[in-house]
């Protein structure tokens, strides 16, 4: 609001009727500015902000039309409404198509007038709100900024920041789609490595052999296919930041060589026998608690010591709901300018239906919503029917440890949340591995593993 109450501009040209009115809103608690004519509610708005007009439709000179399209013009997100006689109603029609927010006939009853005013004001406060919402957006650096006003997530990012300016091993804990590599793209931002290069690798999205290939390169000749030299993703990172996405889930005898690359800081290419010296700082993420993954023997103890010297914890988007709007006008913005589309806000029920999810894909679940909602909307506002139809009935299991008599193993999780993702998504694995943050074979990794059958 415009300040510590709302304040309210009543113009008409009855002295009771005004003197009335004045008086029912000032015992609701907002501020009046009661004005006879158009011609002086007009000048009331160039002296002063509103959050809301009530205007009589009927006045000589300037009347509530004239006051509603100057308003309209000036100050677009003022809701203005119209009060007529009987007589008048289909002006007061006419006054709505043409933008009034609603309108109260004479003789009203005052608990109408009152919910009018109310419901005008609540309109007012979400505009207000979007329209802050799109001004901190547009502040926003994409490249070294992460939207969040949680404190929470603040408090990693501050952290983060600190650790940046070193040049220490960084593991970045959270679920799949929870910003991880974004995460990773803010430290390489704040370090003295920005002006190198940030290159990220997802460690389960390859066999061993290709993966050795993309990561250390390969001389020609070193195996069928190899037709030319070729560099790795470390020599690629020189100067600058090496991502490890999913890094538990690596193959054992891939990680021995990476350990030999952090300790000696040198590397040699696959069918080569020369030695290259490595200047690269390395940041691990993994949706996995590396240490129960070194406790079941899928990752070697040295390699955690060595990757794990500062951990970072990415909170679950459930666990940051309020910045959930800030998120979602963010995603609106950016695909909206992508498929060249003017949509403009959220509304009130839609905005509510994507606070109260769960989130069991996190951010890029957001994301992927709002780019369905923006590729179906066809006016400027994204509404709850450009949502999937059944995001109000989804129910997502979440894990509490202090509801269980005996903890589930963090297996039994993994488990339980990969069916949850296969049944959202029909049983497609290509779908489920969206909604998961993963690829396809390492979703299929998973299945094997933990011993689920799928199509």
């Amino acid at each position: 609001m415009s300040g510590d109450q709302p304040h309210i501009l009543l113009i008409d040209d009855e002295s009771i009727a005004l003197s009335n009115m004045s008086h029912v809103l000032e015992r609701e608690g907002y501020t009046v500015t009661a004005c006879e004519n158009g011609e002086r509610g007009l000048a009331a708005m160039q002296a002063a902000e509103f959050d809301v007009v009530l205007t009589d439709l009927r006045m000589p000179g300037i009347d509530g039309m004239d006051v509603l399209r100057h308003i309209r013009e000036s100050t677009p997100d003022v809701p203005v409404i119209m009060i007529t006689g009987h007589a008048s109603l289909d002006s007061a029609v006419d006054a709505m198509k043409a933008g009034a927010f609603h309108y109260i006939a004479k003789p009203f009853r005052l608990d109408e007038a009152r919910e009018v005013v109310r419901s005008a004001l609540e309109l007012r406060r979400i505009k207000r709100e979007n329209s802050q919402l799109k001004e901190r957006i547009q502040d926003i650096s994409s490249r070294a900024s992460i939207i969040t006003q949680d404190l929470g997530m603040q408090r990693v990012l501050e952290t983060a920041r600190q650790i940046a300016v070193t040049d220490t091993s960084v593991v970045i804990h959270g679920e799949s789609g929870t910003g991880k590599e974004l995460l990773a793209r803010f430290i390489h931002h704040f370090s003295q490595r920005s002006k190198g290069p940030f290159v990220a690798f997802n460690c389960g999205a390859l066999q061993e052999e290709i993966a050795a290939s993309e990561l250390f390169g390969h001389e020609k000749g070193a195996f069928t296919g190899a037709n030319a030299n070729k560099i790795g993703l470390f020599e690629a990172a020189q100067g600058g930041t090496l991502f490890l996405d999913e890094v538990a889930e690596m193959p054992l005898l891939m990680q021995v060589k990476l350990l030999r690359v952090l300790q000696e800081r040198e590397l040699m290419r696959v069918g080569s026998t020369q030695a290259i010296d490595i200047d690269v700082r390395i940041i691990a993420a993994s949706n996995r608690d590396l240490k129960a993954a070194v406790d079941e023997g899928q990752m070697r103890n040295d390699l955690y010591f060595r990757l794990n010297v500062v951990t970072l914890t990415l909170p679950a988007l459930r666990e940051r709901r309020d910045d959930i709007p800030l998120l979602a006008y963010y995603f609106l913005r950016k695909f909206s300018t992508m498929m060249e589309r003017d949509l403009q806000e959220i509304s009130t029920e839609a905005m509510q239906r994507l606070v109260d999810y769960d989130y069991p894909g996190n951010i890029r679940e957001l994301s992927n919503f709002i780019e369905r909602g923006v590729a179906l909307t066809q006016g400027n506002k994204l509404d709850i029917e450009h949502l999937p139809q059944n995001l109000g009935s989804i129910s997502v299991r979440v894990f509490k440890p202090e509801m269980a008599a005996t903890p589930t193993t963090l297996k039994e999780q993994e488990r339980e949340h990969i069916l949850q993702a296969l049944k959202l998504a029909n049983g497609k694995r290509t779908e489920a591995a969206k909604l998961l943050g993963i690829d396809r074979v390492s979703l299929w990794r998973k299945l094997k593993k933990l011993g689920i059958e799928s199509s």
